[in-house]
């Protein structure tokens, strides 16, 4: 029962507070690679190529309520999903930078983190 219309993810935004603190995480922790932002915006972002989607960061002006991330570290909670080839190698780098991990096991190949705002970001195994 389609729409007629097919779609694909083209990118994901996080709204970040510090951008140099989110570049960090975005680009030391997971290893994204930076690629060029057009340079008619006026507000501070990056944005990186992860596989076929890219991934925005846009740091959000003082006072500006975006809402907030959620408040759990958990499954269920609104999250962005990164594939990683494996699992224990993912979860000892995450653990390497003191990041608290919410792991499911090597077989499942789910684990969650934080970005430094709160961001939920899974990453889950490909090849389990």
């Amino acid at each position: 029962m389609g729409t007629g219309i097919r779609v694909t993810a083209q990118h994901m935004s996080f709204p970040v507070k510090d951008l140099a603190r989110a570049r960090e995480f975005y680009e030391g922790v997971l290893g994204l690679e930076e690629i060029p932002r057009p340079a008619q915006f006026t507000f501070p972002g990056a944005w990186y190529q992860a596989g076929e989607c890219e991934v925005h960061l846009i740091q959000t002006p003082e006072g500006l309520d975006l809402g907030d991330p959620p408040k759990a570290l958990h499954p269920m909670a609104r999250h962005s999903a990164f594939a990683v080839n494996d699992y224990r190698e993912a979860l000892e780098h995450l653990k390497s930078f003191g990041l608290e991990v919410l792991e499911s096991n090597e077989k499942m190949g789910q684990m969650w983190v934080r970005d430094p705002d709160g961001n939920i970001i899974e990453l889950i195994a490909i090849a389990r």
